[in-house]
């Protein structure tokens, strides 16, 4: 059991290295979001999940709340803070047909501080 829990933890790693390195590499606000939130998400439950199995997570109660409340909130922060963002005009780097424009209002310009 202790080998799969350091194999659960060793992919979490991979995972949380790939989302850091989309946040640093991607070019524009939602790509970066989108790899924050999808691979730190996974990267996080697999870390999670290796701790419960390893037995320094509680697992009956505060290990499975924990990762419930991760798989709950952390998706829907991450929607949220993306419709914020595409609403507030950002740049869309890649995107030529916006599929979005007919049901969401977009600020044209964004503002500069």
């Amino acid at each position: 059991m202790t080998i799969f829990a350091m194999l659960l933890m060793a992919l979490g790693a991979a995972f949380l290295l790939v989302a850091a390195i989309g946040v640093i590499r991607l070019p524009d606000p939602l790509q970066r979001l989108h790899s924050a939130a999808k691979a730190g998400t996974m990267g996080t439950a697999l870390m999670l999940v290796g701790a419960i199995l390893s037995g320094k997570v509680d697992a009956s109660a505060k290990g499975l709340l924990t990762l419930l409340f991760l798989l709950l909130t952390l998706p829907l922060g991450a929607q949220l803070l993306g419709r914020a963002t595409y609403i507030s005009g950002t740049a869309l780097k890649g995107i030529k047909d916006d599929p979005l424009d007919q049901h969401l209002d977009r600020t044209k310009e964004p503002k500069t501080p």
